[in-house]
This record gives C-alpha cells, sequence and structure tokens, in this order.
C-alpha cells in the first residue's frame, strides 16, 4: 500500500467532516430526532438547485447559504405540519423532506443544462479529488474541503461548547429548559441551523446521501457506550476519527482482495463506521447484546444459587438433617440446562456454602445461615403482601419469590418493622430469626 499526502489529505478531510457532523449529531440521537438529519441532507438539494439557477455558477457562498436556509425551512415546515396537521414527527419530517427532495431533483435536472453540476457529486462526493483544490494559507496550499469542513467544526465547537449547559437541558426536557428560562424552541432551531450548515459544509467531501451516517453513527455509537453527554460526545469524536482513517485505509487494501479495481472512499468510511457500530451493539459495557446476555446469566446463576440453598433449607425444616440434593436432581428441581447446572456448581463450591457428599449436595455452615435470612425475606414478604396489598393466598409465595432475590438487609429490617416481626407466615411456617451477619450477599 502506497501512501502520499494526498492520502494524508484525504483522511484529514474525511475526519473534519465526521467531527463536524458527530457534534450536532449526538443532540440529534438525544433528541429521537435522527431522521431530521436525514431530511435535511436530502432537502437542501432545492437551495443548492435554486443557487446554481440564480447565480449561474458554484461559488461556496451562494450555494451555502441556498442549502442551509432551505434546511431551516424544513425544519420550520416538519414543525407545522406535525402541530396543524396532527400527524407524528416523523411521519410529519418524511412528508417535507421527500416532497422537497423530489423538488431538488427536478431543479438540479434543469439547471444542468446551465451550469457545472454533477448530481452524483452532490448525492455521493468526491472525496479522493478535494485534495487537488487548494487556497493558499501562509504560503501552504491547504485543500480548500479542509478549509470549509475544518471551519464548521470550528463553529459547532464554539456554538455547542458556549451553549452546553442550554442545549443539553433542552435535548433532555425541553419543558424544564423553559421554566429555568431557556428559550428551547430558539435552542432547536439553532440546532437545525448548524445541521443545516454542517450538511452543506460536508457536500464536498462525504456527499448528501452519505453524510446521514457522518451525522448520526457516531452518536449513536457514543449514547450505546454512555449516558453521560459529555462522556457520549467524546466517543462520538473518537468514532469519527476512526471511521475516517480505517475507511481509507480499507478503500486502498480491502477491493484487490475481493476482486474489485477500487472503491470510493466516503463510502469505506461509512463501512468503517456501521463496523464500528456493530462492535458497539455487540460488545458494549451496558447495552451490548452479549454483555447484557452475560449479565442475564449471571443474574439467573445467582437466583437460581440462592433457590438452591433456599431448598435446602427447606428440606431440614422438614427433618431432613442433613438435607441432600443428588447432581442429577439439581437440573429437574431448578429447570436448569446441562450448561448451566456446572456453572451453577462451580459458583456454589466457590462460594463455600455447599459441600459435596457422596450422596450429593449438602449446606455448610455458611450456607445455611445465608439460607436462613433468605427464607426470612422470603416470609416476611408473604406476610406483608397478604396484610397490606389484598394478593391472593394462591399467589404469596410467587410474588415472595421473586422479592427475596431483590431484597437488602436494610429493607428486610423495614419489613420486619411494619409486619411486627411475626412468629409465622400467612400459611403458619416459622419465619426464621435474623442472622447476625446482615452482610452483603454474594
Amino acid at each position: 500500500m502506497g501512501w502520499t499526502h494526498f492520502d494524508t489529505w484525504i483522511v484529514i478531510i474525511g475526519a473534519l467532516a465526521a467531527l463536524a457532523c458527530a457534534l450536532p449529531g449526538c443532540y440529534l440521537v438525544l433528541r429521537r430526532m435522527s431522521l431530521m438529519g436525514d431530511a435535511i441532507s436530502h432537502a437542501v438539494l432545492p437551495g443548492l438547485a435554486i443557487a446554481f439557477l440564480v447565480t449561474a455558477s458554484r461559488a461556496s457562498w451562494p450555494m451555502f447559504i441556498g442549502a442551509a436556509a432551505v434546511g431551516m425551512l424544513t425544519a420550520l415546515l416538519s414543525g407545522w405540519v406535525e402541530r396543524f396537521g396532527k400527524v407524528e414527527a416523523q411521519a410529519a419530517l418524511g412528508v417535507v423532506f421527500t416532497a422537497l427532495f423530489a423538488l431538488g431533483l427536478i431543479l438540479i435536472r434543469m439547471a444542468a443544462d446551465h451550469v457545472d453540476l454533477d448530481a452524483d457529486c452532490v448525492l455521493y462526493g468526491e472525496i479522493e479529488l478535494a485534495p487537488l483544490r487548494t487556497a493558499a494559507i501562509a504560503g501552504a496550499n491547504i485543500p480548500t474541503a479542509a478549509l470549509v469542513t475544518g471551519g464548521m467544526l470550528l463553529v459547532n465547537v464554539l456554538v455547542l461548547g458556549l451553549l452546553y449547559k442550554e442545549m443539553k437541558i433542552s435535548a433532555f426536557d425541553p419543558q424544564l429548559a423553559t421554566t429555568l428560562g431557556i428559550n428551547a424552541s430558539a435552542m432547536h432551531y439553532l440546532l437545525m441551523g448548524l445541521v443545516a450548515a454542517t450538511v452543506v459544509s460536508a457536500f464536498e467531501s462525504v456527499g448528501s446521501i452519505l453524510v446521514i451516517a457522518m451525522l448520526i453513527v457516531p452518536g449513536a455509537i457514543g449514547h450505546l457506550l454512555s449516558d453521560r453527554l459529555s462522556v457520549m460526545i467524546g466517543i462520538a469524536a473518537i468514532v469519527a476519527v476512526l471511521s475516517s482513517v480505517l475507511g481509507h485505509v480499507g478503500a486502498i487494501t480491502l477491493p484487490p482482495l475481493i476482486g474489485f479495481e477500487d472503491t470510493r472512499t466516503a463510502g469505506m468510511m461509512v463501512v468503517a463506521a456501521g463496523g464500528l457500530f456493530v462492535l458497539a451493539m455487540l460488545f458494549g459495557p451496558r447495552y451490548g447484546l452479549l454483555s447484557r446476555a452475560i449479565t442475564q446469566l449471571g443474574l439467573g446463576l445467582r437466583i437460581a444459587q440462592e433457590d438452591m440453598l433456599a431448598m435446602l433449607y427447606r428440606l431440614e425444616e422438614q427433618g431432613q438433617q442433613p438435607a441432600v440434593v443428588r447432581a442429577d436432581q439439581l437440573g429437574a428441581t431448578l429447570d436448569l440446562g446441562p450448561m448451566r447446572r456446572r456453572l451453577l456448581r462451580h459458583r456454589l463450591h466457590r462460594s463455600g456454602r455447599v459441600t459435596r457428599t457422596a450422596e450429593g449436595y449438602a449446606l455448610t455452615d455458611a450456607g445455611r445461615s445465608f439460607a436462613r435470612d433468605l427464607v426470612r425475606t422470603h416470609r416476611l414478604w408473604e406476610t406483608y403482601l397478604d396484610r397490606y396489598t389484598g394478593t391472593p393466598s394462591d399467589h404469596l409465595h410467587v410474588a415472595a419469590e421473586q422479592l427475596e432475590h431483590a431484597t437488602s438487609a436494610t429493607l428486610q429490617r423495614a419489613l420486619a418493622e411494619r409486619t411486627g416481626s411475626p412468629p409465622t407466615d400467612p400459611q403458619g411456617k416459622h419465619i426464621p430469626a435474623p442472622r447476625d451477619d446482615t452482610g452483603p450477599r454474594a
């Protein structure tokens, strides 16, 4: 792979465009307005076409002003359609942006005979050619695309940094923002203006369609990995840069490996962002699919472990000394599969609450103390539910069994005080005395 200064500039331009898109994109994700980025990126086409028809040139400022104006118009029209048309917000956006996008395509075809306008360039971008168009700055030739996207990034950083608190409160709770004296509507339309301006600035590098991914995917990944806005924005910025680097490297190296001559760098940047999103969706520490599966497995094993300890204790209450459960009975009693049975036996051995005998599994002293405390919690819940909630007697056991696994020592003491520490539960079963060790459960 031969790397030149053109490749470096392509990565820098892509990273600047992605960063500029990611910052307002985080707020779109928080506001559940991801479709707004899609809508504005498509709906600005009429503004571009009108600017071309009026000026008969591709000068940056007329194009920027026309597209930004139509982008703001998209936000206003969608709000009006939602308010006066009594339709859902996403439906209003769909109506407005598809109509404006269709109008833009018609105007582009009309303008194509009079100005040098390539519809594919508007839609898909030409980041590979962006380093060829330069401007002399302090004796150095800087690509104009880097200046435009870098300038837009600076504007976004300044505006969103200065209004960080106002934007944050307005994104999470517009009503609260209004009561605090923050004009939530002004914050909304300011954000829409930034989105429109950012979309236009990114046309040259990633185009109208591919900018949507840069606007939403980094923020979506940040939201998957963190619930704090500041951390979310930081993650989105890192993802934006990584997408640019990985995308261009992939565009250079991957096509020959799969039998293609080449591919577009902007498209590979989106593929890279999509790959990063899949990784976050699978391995995110809180919302990742695999992480949640592991957490649910651990929770299920903890509940099964506690159920087994309580079962052994109840057998001892019935006079079986010592109470023993055979290994082949373990899965059938607790409705566990082979893998979960093995994991459960490992956890029980490690906890020191059961011991393996020739006949099966029996409680240790530590396990008996823990199980007695669990059974006490269960029967206190049955008493409380029977007295204060009117739960039918045949439903008490199931409800108490669910609650006992989420009851802390403090809550158990509160239950005992509320119910008057009765000696027996509604079925007449003895409620064990509280154990001296009230430490956390393992």
